[in-house]
């Protein structure tokens, strides 16, 4: 309990601190930070041993950001597009193609293989590449660590660009604080549980988020339920279990198993999220969607913060969602594929 306080205060004051600064997605951000900090720190100076969130925590979380983008959910967006499909299926393919490539200088270091250096950068699904490497061929203790350092890279990344490149604050779409009704939190309830429910029945690419996206926007066609909306408490509270539950993950255990490849990794990171950068300019230019929702749609990880990012600064939520399901769906389809010619390389 005095592990779980200390770690409560490290989150309250980070998202404090970052609310203040108005950081979109404080909240999120801010149990990224705090439990970033305890795990760095822990075991010794503040528990004895690392916490790890319960299951049940993420897979809420996940399904609140999921029925925050389906209640945000425009079916016009999809048709707007019209002849700009190919141009947004290329655009995620290009992605996948550029994480590999750059991920492929891992090699430079013995032991490592392609199909290990190719699912530790690959860009999207993080946690399918973690859960895939290891029946795949590739070293699964590499992969996870390298998947998730460049989902923090990319986190910790976001708000900064966004609020220098883009000078977008948070909390340009809430317009204020909604309490909610019994009705909007029934609305939660269901599009959470009956959405977990269909990812994991259905085997959705992702199952946490994009069954409650589905759920969510098909309750609203319901009727009592049209004009529902998600409370900002719950919309905190979801942001939160997934920051707190990232920020965990990383020990100084977990950063020492692969100190040699950092530098490495580094490079092979940052190539990766400048050349999406400029997917996302061109899809823009091409799509005539905004450059942040372009920017946000290429961004090459971090699902969950990207689709809060874009709630948060009044973006085209659906565009962007449309595009990262596009691409993660690609991945793991193209994911055994992809481990045999590698193989046989």
């Amino acid at each position: 309990m005095r592990a779980w306080l200390r770690l409560g205060i490290l989150v309250v004051v980070a998202s404090t601190a970052l609310e203040l600064a108005q950081v979109p997605s404080a909240l999120l951000f801010g149990g990224l930070l705090g439990a970033l900090v305890y795990a760095l720190l822990a075991p010794g100076r503040l528990a004895p041993r690392p916490l790890d969130a319960p299951r049940w925590v993420s897979l809420t979380g996940q399904g609140v950001v999921g029925t925050i983008v389906g209640a945000s959910v425009d079916w016009g967006t999809f048709t707007s597009l019209g002849w700009s499909w190919p141009v947004v299926v290329a655009a995620s393919a290009s992605t996948i193609v550029v994480s590999v490539l750059a991920g492929q200088l891992l090699r430079l270091h013995r032991g490592v293989t392609p199909v290990t250096a190719a699912f530790a950068s690959i860009a999207g699904g993080a946690s399918g590449m973690t859960a895939l490497s290891r029946d795949l061929g590739a070293d699964d203790r590499v992969v996870t660590v390298l998947q998730y350092l460049r989902v923090l890279v990319v986190l910790f990344s976001l708000p900064l660009v966004v609020g220098l490149v883009f000078h977008e604050r948070g909390g340009a779409a809430s317009g204020g604080f909604v309490l909610g009704s019994g009705r909007d939190l029934l609305y939660c309830a269901l599009a959470v549980g009956s959405g977990l429910l269909l990812g994991r029945v259905a085997h959705l690419p992702s199952p946490a988020i994009l069954g409650p996206v589905v759920t969510a926007a098909a309750l609203h066609a319901v009727p009592g339920f049209t004009d529902a909306v998600v409370p900002t408490w719950v919309e905190g509270l979801g942001y939160l279990a997934i920051g707190v539950q990232v920020g965990l993950r990383f020990t100084l255990e977990s950063l020492r198993s692969i100190a040699r490849m950092l530098p490495t990794a580094a490079v092979s990171i940052a190539l990766t999220m400048v050349t999406c950068a400029g997917l996302g300019l061109a899809l823009a230019a091409a799509t005539g969607t905004s450059r942040l929702d372009a920017y946000l749609a290429t961004t090459p990880g971090g699902l969950y913060a990207v689709l809060a990012t874009s709630t948060s600064t009044g973006g085209n939520v659906t565009f962007v969602t449309a595009v990262q399901l596009l691409r993660l769906l690609l991945v793991l389809l193209l994911a055994p594929a992809l481990a045999r010619l590698l193989r046989r390389g």
